[in-house]
């Protein structure tokens, strides 16, 4: 932890007072040294969250999405309105997960009715979303899980099956219930032999996106384009998707996520242990932790952990 001193404002910039950010896997692969050609050091960690503006250049806006640090200096077109109905817990999760996975839906693989989707690691915060917009969009999610607890909720949630790889062979589950053909696209967030595993059940011209690497092992990339020729492997980042955005697609995205939000079509889980920036190792410990449920949070505070509910903006 370091104090600095906010840089003065230039035209079209804003100065945040940040209220919560979640740590999300995203956040700990650059911490443990992964993505080193992607980070340029030294750099703050944390890809979002939630504050209030303090100051502004020539522009006003409301909250933001932002980073782990108690104020943030961004340009003005990145500040995202957040709805009063919607409380701080979840606009602080409403960047990675939530438009992660709708960019991949109805963007990136163009998902329609009828098309089968498997996903990995799917008891997780961004595997929850995946099975709540099959119910939106109309495509048949496969979830694949290590343990049996997540699977009365994947179900609830949208999920057409859950598969607990602990019990039974994904392989031969997936071709199974797809009679043979394999499923039309695969999210990896694990990598290593989970994730060729996973591309394993793709039928022939599908698609998997990796966009995660919690094994920490990354795939044999080589190996896989060898085997499978007719599927196409890629890692997706958002990032990308970021920079050839326009505003108004940005805006645009977050407005539609928020909508259904508000309609309670999409529902982000709540929150879990909240701790100081400064307890920030701690943070990280408990966001690691086996069974956790929610997402930890980094709250700017004099308080070592705190708990309860806070309010909206």
């Amino acid at each position: 932890m370091v104090d600095r001193i906010a840089p003065p404002l230039e035209q079209d910039d804003v100065l945040v007072r940040m209220i919560a950010s979640p740590i999300n896997p995203s956040d700990l692969i650059p911490i443990r040294g992964a993505y080193k050609h992607r980070i340029q050091l030294p750099a703050i960690p944390g890809y979002e969250g939630v504050g209030i503006v303090e100051k502004v250049g020539s522009s006003m806006y409301l909250s933001l999405l932002g980073r782990w640090q108690t104020y943030v200096t961004t340009k003005a077109h990145y500040v995202v309105p957040v709805p009063d109905e919607i409380d701080d817990d979840t606009a602080s999760q409403m960047y990675i997960n939530p438009m992660t996975a709708w960019l991949i839906c109805t963007d990136e693989l163009k998902l329609r009715s009828g098309d089968v989707l498997i996903v990995n690691a799917c008891g997780s915060a961004i595997g929850r979303i995946f099975a709540q917009l099959s119910r939106i969009i109309g495509y048949k999610l496969i979830a694949i899980v290590r343990s049996s607890r997540h699977t009365e909720d994947l179900y609830s949630l949208g999920a057409s099956a859950v598969i607990d790889s602990s019990q039974v062979s994904v392989t031969d589950s997936v071709m199974e219930l797809t009679n043979g053909m394999g499923a039309t696209a695969g999210i990896d967030s694990i990598g290593g032999q989970d994730g060729e595993e996973l591309i394993a059940c793709i039928r022939s011209q599908g698609s998997v996106l990796s966009i995660g690497l919690l094994s920490g092992t990354p795939i044999n990339w080589l190996k896989v384009h060898e085997l499978y020729p007719r599927i196409s492997v890629r890692p997706y980042w958002l990032r990308q998707w970021l920079e050839g955005a326009s505003h108004s697609q940005w805006h645009g995205t977050f407005d539609s996520l928020f909508k259904l939000v508000m309609k309670k079509h999409l529902i982000i889980q709540q929150a879990g242990e909240r701790y100081c920036l400064s307890d920030f190792a701690r943070a990280i410990e408990a966001a690691e932790s086996q069974g956790r449920q929610g997402k930890v949070l980094l709250i700017p505070s004099t308080s070592s952990i705190i708990t309860g509910a806070t309010t909206g903006v």
